[in-house]
């Protein structure tokens, strides 16, 4: 089940982030982040185990951009189509809220470019996102993707 996520829903996010983070596959976010940005959120949720299995965030980040972000699904629910259900739940999300733009940095651009995402220059998109970059460990020699899909 997919549903927005709870003060509750925090922690087992931070761990999941993390535990990509740890691999170098996504940037893992501080706990307090996280609870600055928990409307953002939406989780996948094993119900007969009770547990967070995977997790996708959609930050505004102008009138008309947004960013797809710390898409994560735990190791053993690969294969299910849980990141691309949760993709599809922020891009619909970015619709209804009228934005013309949503981008991604991923280090998985076969994933994105299957959602209709298609890979751009870092340089192209708006100075305003590289602020959250300047607290990135891996700034300012950036190895992630940036990819862009325009919404209908």
């Amino acid at each position: 089940m997919i549903r927005k996520a709870t003060i509750l829903d925090i922690k087992p996010i931070h761990e999941l982030l993390q535990f990509y983070g740890l691999k170098g596959e996504l940037l893992a976010r501080p706990l307090s982040e996280l609870y600055d940005h928990l409307r953002d959120f939406w989780v996948f949720v094993d119900e007969a185990k009770g547990k967070i299995a995977g997790c996708c965030a959609l930050q505004f980040c102008w009138e008309d951009l947004a960013e797809i972000r710390s898409l994560a699904v735990l190791p053993e629910y690969s294969g299910q189509q849980i990141g691309s259900r949760l993709a599809k739940t922020a891009l619909k999300e970015a619709r209804d809220f009228k934005i013309k733009e949503i981008f991604t940095l991923t280090y998985r651009p076969g994933f994105f470019n299957r959602l209709g995402f298609l890979e751009i220059e870092r340089s192209k998109l708006p100075l305003k996102i590289w602020a959250d970059c300047i607290l990135c460990v891996k700034f300012p020699d950036c190895d992630e993707i940036a990819m862009m899909k325009q919404l209908e």
